[in-house]
């Protein structure tokens, strides 16, 4: 689950760290009002989720509340477009209204899950305001690393190795030592999967603090965090992948005409890439676990078709746990109830596999069957 800067900051700042002073405002008349409480001038920055706002024009500086009405008026409502967004762009729907900071230098601090140690792991570059990924490529060596021991959390001395190794001013480094604290407590009471402060700016006030804040959440977890779950955005997410988290149904919309129902995240990513393999695009990843009952299949299904790219779905089943009649009469509900006018590709192979086939054999609608995976990607990428 993702949140917006605003709301990132405002978790951050229980936890110590420091942010701008700022508000949010869904309106002009909000963006005036907060920027009068912060001397009449401030940076109107435009609240979505997605990275690459700055260089779309989503951050502007006012010196003045005309320029702030003019900066708001401009992006409430646009289409911003950026690298994370896609071609489609996201509507600027609110703005976070923040104080002038006086940027006497720029840095980066990450907290990600490395999976290969088992660890969380701070990053940190002296080439603020960059894209990481972008770092990593060309100058991976700008990129400092610590490794955290979840028994101690992260160590005092391990926060000034990171701060000496960007060169974080002599004086300032007890302040960047409590800003990574606090960061990492943050990090771990609510469950985070990243966070990353893009740019840590130094003032010339001498504060070390949030210029820009992104958190992503584990969904996994998220039952222990009422406060977080509140945040959520809908608006800010593909109604599909909505309407699936309400089954506990593991979809991600993408790009491609094939539609796909799998059983097991590993099986799924196999016929995405087999499917590709053959010359198709897949539409989605969608993965309906272990033990779906017949309304969860079937719900699947609507999902998978409510997407107007799809023009064809493979199903793709290997029956352990999930029994291959319960998907064969899923897949049959589903396409009587919405009129399925699709090519339909079934591999089934499992428990009960021969009541799945009968079931789809005995329904009378035009559903073809595959003995492998690679002779169902075969047969679908043909049909579409």
């Amino acid at each position: 689950m993702n949140i917006h800067e605003y709301q990132a900051k405002s978790v951050l700042a229980e936890y110590g760290v420091a942010v701008p002073q700022g508000k949010v405002a869904f309106s002009v008349e909000e963006a005036l009002e907060v920027a009068k409480g912060l001397g009449g001038q401030g940076v109107v920055k435009a609240q979505i989720h997605a990275g690459g706002r700055g260089k779309a024009g989503g951050v502007k500086l006012a010196k003045s509340l005309g320029e702030v009405e003019t900066h708001a008026r401009e992006l409430l409502g646009k289409t911003l477009v950026t690298h994370q967004t896609g071609p489609q762009g996201k509507v600027v729907k609110r703005l976070l209204i923040e104080q002038l900071t006086n940027i006497q230098k720029e840095y980066y601090i990450g907290l990600v899950l490395d999976r290969a140690l088992g660890r969380v792991v701070m990053m940190a570059s002296a080439e603020g305001g960059m894209e990481i990924e972008e770092v990593a490529a060309k100058t991976p060596e700008k990129i400092f690393r610590e490794i955290i021991d979840p028994a101690v959390g992260l160590l005092p001395f391990q926060a000034r190795k990171l701060a000496f190794s960007i060169q974080i001013p002599d004086k300032l480094v007890n302040k960047a030592v409590k800003f990574m604290t606090g960061l990492y407590t943050c990090f771990v009471a609510k469950d985070c999967s990243i966070a990353e402060i893009n740019p840590l700016v130094v003032t010339g006030d001498g504060d070390v603090m949030a210029l820009d804040a992104k958190l992503n959440f584990d969904d996994n977890a998220l039952y222990r965090h009422p406060d977080i779950q509140e945040l959520r955005d809908l608006e800010e997410e593909d109604p599909k992948e909505i309407e699936a988290s309400k089954y506990d149904l593991s979809y991600i919309a993408l790009d491609g005409n094939i539609g796909c129902m799998v059983n097991g995240a590993g099986l799924a990513m196999a016929t995405m890439d087999t499917i590709k393999y053959y010359g198709g695009a897949p539409a989605n990843f969608l993965d309906v676990g272990g033990g779906a009952s017949e309304e969860k299949v079937t719900e699947a299904f609507k999902i998978i078709l409510s997407d107007e790219k799809v023009q064809g779905i493979l199903v793709n089943i290997f029956g352990g746990i999930m029994k291959c009649d319960v998907i064969a009469n899923g897949v049959v509900a589903a396409a009587r109830q919405i009129g399925l006018n699709k090519p339909l590709v079934v591999r089934l192979e499992g428990t009960n596999v021969d009541l799945g086939k009968e079931i789809l054999g005995a329904s009378g609608l035009n559903i073809v069957a595959a003995d492998s995976l690679a002779d169902a990607a075969q047969k679908m990428v043909a049909m579409v």
